[in-house]
C-alpha cells in the first residue's frame, strides 16, 4: 500500500462504526467512511469535541453539524497551502490520500531534466496540479465545474502559485481531451482522479466502470513521444488495483514500454497504529521505478 505519511497538519485519529475522526488543522471532523465496518471503542476524547460532524441520511445523502468550525481555514502540505470548506456530500475540498501519489509524480518531474507539461484529468480542488506545479511542471487543470476550478485558484495563490504556469479549464474532461487530440497538441503526464458517476456541464453521464477504459484509450494519443508518467485514481471499490493495471498495461506500456504498478492507498491512523485504505491508484513510468 502506498501510505500518505507526510502530513502534519492533518491526521486520521481513530475510526469506528462507519466513521472517521480526523484532525484537519486545529480542528477535528467526524465524517462517513464506507471503508470502516468495524465498532472498535471510541476512546479518543475527539468523538465526543468535534468541530464539526456529517451525518449520513438513511435516504442517501446527508448534512453537517457545526460547532465553532469557521466558514473556511487553511491547511498546508510542505510547501503547498490549501484552502477547506465543508460542503455537499461529507467533502472539505481535499483527499488528504493523495499526498503519496503528489511525492512520487513530484519527484519524478524534479528529475526529469527537461520541460514537462502535465496534463489533470477531473482536477477537483487542484492538490495534483499544484503539486506537478510546484515541482517545476507546466500544466493544464481540467474540471467540468466552475466552482471548482474557482476553488483550485484559490489554492494557488494560497500556496505562493498564481503566476505558475497553469492553465485553468472549465470543460468536460472527456470532449476536452478529444479536442486536443484534434489540436494535436500532446502532454508528457497525465494524471486523472475520474468520479465513480458523474455529469458534464453540458449532462453528458460519466459511468467509471463503463467510461474509463474507453477514455484512457483515448488519452493514450495525447502522450508525447517521451512521456514520463501515467497516473490513474480510483475510488470505486469495484475497480481493484490489479484493473488499474491492466488498463494501463494494455494501453500504455504496449506502446511506450516502461513499467506498471498499481496498489491501495491509504492513511495511517493514530490510535491503532494501522491503515485505513481510500481507493486505489495505478501508476505507469517510463523508468522502472
Amino acid at each position: 500500500m502506498w501510505i500518505a505519511d507526510g502530513w502534519k497538519d492533518y491526521e486520521v485519529i481513530d475510526c469506528s462504526e462507519g466513521e472517521k475522526l480526523e484532525r484537519w488543522g486545529n480542528y477535528l471532523l467526524v465524517r462517513p467512511d464506507p471503508q470502516v465496518i468495524w465498532s472498535t471503542p471510541k476512546k479518543e476524547t475527539g468523538w465526543t469535541k468535534m468541530n464539526g460532524h456529517y451525518h449520513r441520511s438513511a435516504k442517501g445523502g446527508g448534512e453537517w453539524e457545526f460547532f465553532h468550525l469557521p466558514e473556511q481555514w487553511t491547511i498546508s502540505y510542505k510547501e503547498l497551502t490549501f484552502q477547506l470548506k465543508p460542503f455537499s456530500f461529507k467533502h472539505t475540498g481535499l483527499f488528504p490520500e493523495q499526498a503519496a501519489n503528489w511525492d512520487w509524480f513530484s519527484d519524478k518531474i524534479k528529475k526529469a531534466g527537461r520541460p514537462v507539461k502535465v496534463l489533470n484529468l477531473f482536477a477537483y480542488t487542484g492538490g495534483a496540479t499544484l503539486a506537478a506545479a510546484q515541482a517545476g511542471a507546466q500544466v493544464t487543470h481540467v474540471d467540468a465545474s466552475k466552482g471548482m476550478v474557482g476553488w483550485a485558484k484559490e489554492n494557488a495563490r494560497s500556496s505562493g502559485l498564481e503566476s505558475a504556469s497553469i492553465r485553468w479549464i472549465v470543460d468536460d474532461c472527456v470532449k476536452f481531451v478529444e479536442r486536443e487530440i484534434r489540436r494535436g497538441n500532446h502532454y508528457d503526464a497525465i494524471i486523472m482522479d475520474p468520479p465513480s458517476y458523474g455529469r458534464g456541464p453540458k449532462g453528458e453521464i460519466w459511468k467509471i466502470e463503463d467510461s474509463i477504459y474507453p477514455f484512457v484509450k483515448l488519452c493514450s494519443q495525447l502522450l508525447s513521444d517521451t512521456p514520463l508518467f501515467f497516473l490513474i485514481n480510483s475510488y470505486t471499490t469495484g475497480l481493484a488495483p490489479s484493473v488499474l493495471s491492466y488498463m494501463i498495461s494494455t494501453e500504455i506500456t504496449s506502446k511506450f514500454g516502461g513499467s506498471v504498478q498499481s496498489d491501495e492507498v491509504g492513511l495511517p491512523v493514530k490510535s491503532s497504529g494501522l491503515i485505513l485504505p481510500c481507493g486505489a491508484s495505478g501508476r505507469w513510468s517510463a523508468d522502472r521505478t
